[in-house]
């Protein structure tokens, strides 16, 4: 890998982190919207050209209507959100900024279950 390539790696990974605390403290404490409540961000996923960033949450909500609500909610303070990530962090161009519902939480939650459900019927002598 050649030097400036290695270079816009740390940068994007630098950008990546301080989005993720930035996004986090704008959330908790700058966004109004009532829609946008019980969510943490996991991760932040910043393109190598800075144009875009996959913005990863959850919420411990399970109800899906108001998961949907989460998420047009974000999608509408995204501009605002923009705006204040490129002031706060001194970027000319601030990433078009894309949420996406990290399921890996409630996936990790389903295997613990069928884990707990075999384990079980181990027990309990129950095979089929």
């Amino acid at each position: 890998m050649s030097p400036s390539r290695s270079r816009d790696f740390k940068r994007t990974d630098r950008l990546s982190s301080a989005m993720r605390e930035e996004l986090t403290v704008l959330l908790r404490n700058a966004v109004r919207d009532p829609a946008v409540t019980d969510v943490t961000l996991t991760d932040v996923k910043v393109t190598m050209d800075l144009g875009h960033a996959q913005i990863y949450y959850t919420t411990y909500e399970k109800d899906a209507a108001h998961r949907a609500e989460l998420q047009a909610g974000l999608e509408r303070a995204a501009g605002f959100l923009r705006r204040e990530i490129g002031r706060l962090l001194h970027i000319r161009r601030s990433p078009e900024l894309h949420f996406v519902l990290d399921s890996s939480i409630d996936y990790a939650e389903h295997i613990e279950g069928v884990l707990r459900q075999l384990k079980t019927e181990d027990k309990n002598g129950d095979h089929d």
